[in-house]
């Protein structure tokens, strides 16, 4: 089956979104399917105001109609899969509404949370959007138990499991990065924003060092406010595995997170987890040998030190990407093309238009 990810969330971009996207496309693939991305990349984009190194695609839908035109004109069994809910998502949700085709989409921003902590935006009002938003989607897949029941409760019914995984031969005990600081080494990775609430870490009282990796648009405030603090920016997938490695105990500060997938690449490499018992961690570790959950995070950072490296790889090994690729192939609405959009231009069809369209898609 050949599945078409729309995502307004793509590369260069570094998150969980991009990260999950690339790995289920990589187990895919591995699968037999064959996969395909439309992503800013392939439009005219603006930046996201208030988020620097996030780009928006300015009126997307005409050329996205096109694109996905041509993929549903090819023969052969084929999915439509709706990852995020930015202009890409809204267009592509239009697309399919408009010519009655499947589609599945998938939760993976607490946005509701997000724009209320960011801008004060009421959560009433986000709800109603994702409602709206997500109401066409055969499947709406969300990662946690606690997930499926918030969308549930916000009035969001057509709701599937899909969990997450972790890459466990990227992610592995290897040497570890060289840092030259004093120990014990306390770790966060992530995007460096408001709604990470990376501020909570940086102020714990903790002995040896705090390090930092990502960027975001709170990055140099912290800086400037932390100078104390090592700021290492963006890894490769080698040398994030290389730094999970050198840390002693993994910190998530994050309140409003759905699910979090550097813990379980922290996990992965050996390293404990220390959290607050909220949302995301609680689904993912609650419950476990191998994490430390407390809403006093400096207590639960500390005590994660006693925690033993082994038994966290041994916890990731049973949280693959296979399987919760499998997860999300088993929710896909396949159609079998070449589809009837008799009702769309035939210009989408025209292989010169064809060309240009897809030129440096992936």
């Amino acid at each position: 089956m050949k599945i078409i990810t729309v995502s307004d969330a793509w590369e260069p971009q570094v998150n969980g979104v991009v990260r999950t996207i690339q790995a289920t496309n990589r187990e895919l693939e591995r699968g037999g399917h064959t996969v395909a991305v439309i992503s800013p990349r392939d439009f005219v984009t603006v930046p996201c105001p208030g988020y620097s190194g996030i780009d928006l695609s300015l009126l997307p839908y005409r050329r996205l109609a096109k694109l996905l035109a041509l993929e549903l004109a090819a023969s052969g069994e084929m999915a439509i899969h709706v990852a995020t809910e930015g202009p890409l998502g809204l267009a592509a949700a239009r697309f399919c509404r408009r010519h009655r085709l499947p589609f599945t989409t998938a939760y993976h921003t607490r946005f509701p949370q997000y724009l209320h902590a960011m801008f004060g935006v009421p959560e009433s009002w986000t709800y109603a959007f994702l409602r709206r938003f997500h109401r066409s989607a055969t499947n709406v897949m969300a990662p946690t138990p606690s997930v499926e029941r918030e969308l549930r409760s916000a009035g969001i019914d057509n709701v599937a499991h899909w969990t997450r995984g972790v890459d466990t031969e990227a992610f592995q005990p290897v040497k570890p990065l060289p840092l030259s600081v004093k120990g014990p080494v306390f770790l966060c990775v992530g995007r460096v924003s408001v709604e990470k609430n990376i501020e909570a870490f940086l102020r714990l009282d903790l002995p040896g060092t705090r390090v930092v990796a990502g960027v975001g648009p709170a990055l140099e405030t912290l800086k400037r406010r932390f100078p104390e603090v090592m700021f290492l920016g963006v890894l490769d997938r080698k040398e994030l595995a290389q730094l999970y490695c050198a840390a002693d105990v993994f910190v998530f500060p994050s309140r409003t997170d759905t699910f979090g997938l550097v813990m379980l690449e922290a996990l992965a490499c050996g390293t404990p987890v220390a959290a607050y018992p909220v949302q995301g961690p609680q689904d993912v570790l609650g419950g476990s040998d191998v994490a430390v959950l407390d809403d006093d995070l400096q207590r639960a950072a500390l005590r994660a030190l006693r925690i033993e490296r082994s038994a966290c790889r041994r916890f990731a090994l049973d949280h693959s990407w296979a399987a919760a690729t499998r997860q999300f192939a088993s929710l896909q609405m396949p159609l079998h093309g070449p589809v009837d959009l008799h009702r769309f231009s035939q210009t989408a069809y025209r292989p010169v238009v064809a060309a240009s369209l897809v030129k440096g898609r992936r």
